[in-house]
Parts: structure tokens; sequence; C-alpha cells
């Protein structure tokens, strides 16, 4: 079979999933701390055929989405006035825990709420079981729990964060694993964990760094380069018919 076919079968896949980048930029939009995704493309396997003279020509069977960048630029500011709300200004995350797991993450989204646990103290009841106190910290809307500067988890009193929230940070960012909602998980090659350098605003938000404009106008370039990716297979099913139809 053609060789364009398969050229324009990919190119259909891989701008759809190019389309499902854009897409979920958009549908984040609105998502505090969102970081807006890149789709990055790279050439597959391709080879030198000789043309007229001694002249060679690459010849290569199209593209790919090869991976997708995170844009960890600065959002907008959205005042809020609340007390568990907090943002960075500057470089650094915020990082949280799940109990669960004990997976430390990282997220820019610092829309935090007061979460309780219940912790034994040191008096035991007429069993001698120690005595369970409620306390209250903390977390994310997910229940992970944020980390002060230390790296343990913060008690709440009277509405107020009892010890100051931690800005963590790496020396780059590049390949970092970009999770479900706003969390990210660092890789390697990011480096070695150290203190953000971000200021700490509290009553703040921040806003996700999607742009509308350029990625309405993404979405309407990777739809056209779908429709023609489509007309390239036609054709080349156009062709093979055509050629079929001369054998017999």
């Amino acid at each position: 079979m053609n060789q364009s076919f398969f050229i324009g079968a990919v190119g259909a896949h891989q701008e759809l999933k190019r389309l499902a980048v854009y897409g979920n930029n958009i549908a984040n939009v609105n998502t505090y701390g969102f970081k807006a995704e890149k789709a990055r493309f790279a050439a597959l396997m391709y080879d030198d055929v000789k043309a007229i003279g001694d002249e060679m020509l690459p010849v290569g069977v199209g593209g790919a989405l090869w991976t997708t960048d995170t844009d960890f630029g600065q959002g907008p500011v959205a005042d809020t006035g609340r007390k568990q709300d907090y943002m960075i200004e500057g470089e650094g995350f915020f990082g949280v825990v799940d109990l669960n797991t004990n997976e430390v993450t990282l997220t820019r989204n610092g829309g935090f709420m007061i979460s309780e646990l219940m912790r034994p103290t040191e008096e035991t009841d007429e069993y001698g079981v120690p005595v369970q106190e409620r306390v209250l910290y903390l977390s994310d809307a997910q229940g992970r729990f944020v980390l002060s500067e230390t790296g343990g988890m913060i008690e709440v009193e009277d509405f107020t964060a009892k010890y100051p929230i931690g800005i963590f940070d790496y020396i780059n960012y590049n390949g970092m694993t970009h999770q479900y909602d706003t969390l990210v998980s660092p890789v390697d090659k990011n480096g070695g964990l150290r203190r953000g350098s971000g200021k700490l605003i509290q009553g703040c938000l921040e806003q996700s760094n999607t742009d509308l404009a350029e990625e309405f106008s993404k979405m309407i370039e990777t739809q056209r380069a779908y429709g023609l990716a489509l007309k390239v297979v036609q054709a080349s099913d156009e062709i093979e018919t055509t050629i079929n139809g001369l054998r017999s």
C-alpha cells in the first residue's frame, strides 16, 4: 500500500492527541494554579533516497506528538480575602502530602481548607488506651495536607496557620510530571529540593496561565491539520483504487 496512506493516518491520530492538549488547557482556564501545556512534535523515521544524479532527498513517515511541556509562567492574581487562600509571587511550589500513600507532590494552587485529624495524647482512659484529641490542619480540597517550611504538617488555630507555609523549588522544571488537577511531581533531572525564592501572599490565589486566544488559535490550526491529514488518507485510497482497477 502507498506509504502516504500511513503517513496521513498517523498524522490524523497525532493531531487528535494534540487537540486533547489544547482542549484540556481551555477546560482548566478557571482552575486556580493550573499551568498550561504545550504540544511538541518530532519527526518519525526517515531515510535518504537517491534522486536525480547524485542528489539525495530525505523521505520520512511523518511526525508524532513527542512530549508536552508545561508552561510554569506566573498566572494573574485573584484577590479572595480568605485566610486559607495563598499564592506564590515568583518561583516555587506548595508541598502537599497524601497520608494514605505518603506521596508528596507540588502545586501552585493555594486554595486550602481546614481538616481535622484525631491524635493520641499522653493521657489514657480506664482501659489504658491513649485518649484522642482533635487537631486541625491545613489541607487542600483533596485531603492532602500542606507542608510547613520544615516539612511537617501545619496546625491551624483560630483559623490561622501556626507554622509558616513552605515554599519549595528545584533548579529547573524540565520534565516534571504533570499529574491530574494542578499537581506536579519532580524527576531526577530537576535536581535537589531547595527553598523557593517566591513571596507568600495570603488572601489571594494564582489564576490559570492559560491564554484563551492562543489556545483557540492552536485548536483551529490543529483541526485544519487533522482535516488535511484525512484528505491525504482519502487521496491515497483513491490512488490505490485506481491502480487496482487498471491491473484488473
